[in-house]
């Protein structure tokens, strides 16, 4: 179980920030420049769920002013565009919240991300939290204008990995048979143009692979 801490002020975000960079210049940053930098991250992502809230308090007064100021002139374009986003971002959430179930309550799977990197499982969970907190936000803005949110419920009806700590849960997103194509990586180094007609071939060939612990 994650414990929750209370977050330092905002302002605390551009600290982190600072220091981020001053560690990646130093011979060291690969290990801690990382740490500070998942701290920011966590720092950046939760200071989004205040802000959210506000938007889905309809009775607050500091909600209707903020809805007063942003609710004109947004067009149906930049709704549609901001749909789209929140869309992407309930589906990032999905994956990453069946790869933080085992991650968080599967011992053997923790143990296994702690042989790569001590700081994994943290990573996985700072992760989830910032996905989730993205389209919460997204939906909240939405709502806060008069347009619709994104709801993809209806559309969750994949199953996922049975693996010890998984909560068993319908998904939208499949994590147990992926296809990937790595033909970017000849692509991006290939002096052939695309455009033209060019094609590339992927070093390797992921077909009908798992990303996660099946069981």
């Amino acid at each position: 179980m994650k414990t929750k801490t209370t977050l330092p002020p905002v302002s605390c975000v551009t600290q982190s920030s600072s220091t981020v960079r001053q560690e990646i210049g130093s011979p060291s940053h690969s290990k801690v420049g990382r740490r500070s930098f998942l701290k920011g991250l966590g720092i950046a992502g939760a200071s989004l769920a205040p802000v959210a809230a506000l938007l889905m308090s309809e009775g607050n007064a500091r909600a209707q002013e903020f809805r007063r100021r942003f609710g004109r002139g947004v067009t149906q374009g930049d709704v549609d565009i901001l749909r789209f986003a929140a869309a992407a971002e309930i589906l990032e959430t999905d994956f990453w919240v069946q790869y933080q179930e085992i991650a968080d309550n599967n011992p053997a799977y923790r143990a296994a991300l702690q042989v790569l990197d001590s700081d994994m499982v943290q990573y996985v969970d700072d992760n989830t939290d910032d996905e989730n907190s993205h389209q919460m936000f997204l939906n909240a803005f939405l709502k806060s204008v008069g347009a619709h949110p994104v709801n993809l419920e209806k559309f969750r009806t994949l199953h996922g990995s049975t693996a010890t700590g998984s909560t068993g849960k319908l998904r939208l997103t499949n994590l147990l048979h992926l296809n990937v194509d790595t033909s970017w990586y000849t692509r991006y180094r290939s002096t052939e143009n695309p455009d033209f007609g060019d094609t590339s071939k992927g070093p390797v060939t992921i077909m009908n692979r798992p990303a996660i612990s099946r069981k």
